[in-house]
């Protein structure tokens, strides 16, 4: 039985990608957002086909679901070269990133998501590859051993993290743009949401487009999976249009407010200020109180709260905010000490 029900989940991840892979905009134009982003990787890209020339390396940093890996795919289309695709955990052995290296053609684009999950050994085989075009590889054992310099075409790598902050700086220095994506407003979300609803052929109003965006975190990849299950609920009672009441209502039952915040979001608030009066608390005690790993809630839940004002960050620990008690409708007291009014 355990078998089955993995085999189903890993069925419906599947279902899920292909539908995110339909959705996803194949140019600069079709691409909603991030403008001024947008704008300067046009330029770059403009520039080295004049050139004739690779594109410098590029590193985008921020919260999932905004667009990251869209936009290296957009960069290799738009250059017209093939992408080459992996992630940090997946380059466990130097061997893994020659067979990348080496498959690579003039030009092409090698994406690396989570590059901050690099280990050492890959990150230090990547500098050369990167700067040089060249790549260490040892032939023999013991005494007989010898290093070849093997050269590669001259590529550019497209890297993308969540976690900037654990990029060593000799990996961060090496990208000739390093570029951090925001969360959008509701308004550019509303128009993913009728771009996605046309390609998945929904029939959505503008009030229906504006509700789902609202709740969607100011990230897309959230916004288009809500769509999804909105129209659920559309087919299973044959309702021909989504609109704001029926959006409403199937979001309501998807347990996703009206800030757009999940089960998740609201225990972590709850805890924060019902059980912990507010904070300051650390995050280890808060992951504690709500059952669920550090991980989760520092790259998950709190980039959001706090992008809201909701939580803030102190040196002792997580403070919930007016704006969290009015959300749960308690009444507001500040907990800083003085010394902590100091550092606002």
């Amino acid at each position: 039985m355990p078998r089955e029900n993995s085999t189903i989940e890993t069925t419906l991840q599947n279902e899920d990608f292909g539908v995110e892979a339909t959705l996803r905009p194949g140019h600069f134009s079709t691409f909603t957002g991030q403008d001024s982003l947008k704008a300067n990787l046009g330029v770059m890209v403009a520039s080295a086909k004049k050139r004739n020339a690779q594109l410098d390396h590029i590193l985008f940093s921020g919260p999932p679901g905004l667009g990251k890996t869209t936009l290296g795919y957009i960069i290799a289309k738009e250059m017209g070269v093939q992408i080459h695709v992996t992630s940090g955990p997946a380059l466990e052995r130097k061997g893994d990133l020659a067979g990348l290296l080496t498959a690579l053609e003039p030009h092409d684009v090698l994406f690396i998501d989570e590059i901050h999950r690099l280990n050492t050994v890959i990150e230090e085989n990547l500098y050369p590859a990167m700067e040089d075009h060249y790549f260490d590889i040892v032939i023999g054992e013991g005494a007989n051993a010898r290093s070849m310099k093997l050269t590669l075409p001259p590529f550019t790598l497209v890297g993308a993290t969540t976690r900037s902050g654990l990029m060593s700086a000799p990996l961060r220095d090496r990208f000739g743009l390093v570029a951090r994506l925001d969360y959008y407003d509701y308004k550019h979300l509303a128009e993913i949401v009728a771009r996605s609803a046309k390609i998945l052929e929904i029939d959505i109003d503008v009030s229906g487009a504006e509700e789902i965006a609202r709740r969607s975190r100011g990230t897309p990849r959230i916004a288009n999976r809500l769509l999804r299950r909105v129209r659920d609920y559309a087919v299973v009672d044959d309702i021909k249009i989504v609109d704001k009441r029926l959006a409403d209502y199937a979001l309501g039952l998807l347990d996703v407010d009206t800030r757009g915040f999940d089960y998740l979001d609201r225990l972590y608030l709850d805890a924060l200020v019902r059980k912990f009066d507010g904070g300051p608390t650390g995050i280890d005690t808060i992951a504690s109180a709500v059952g669920e790993e550090k991980d989760t809630l520092e790259s998950v839940v709190e980039p959001y709260l706090l992008q809201q004002g909701f939580v803030q960050r102190t040196p002792r620990g997580r403070l919930a905010t007016k704006n969290a008690f009015d959300h749960l409708e308690l009444p507001f007291r500040s907990r800083r000490s003085k010394k902590q009014e100091k550092l606002f």
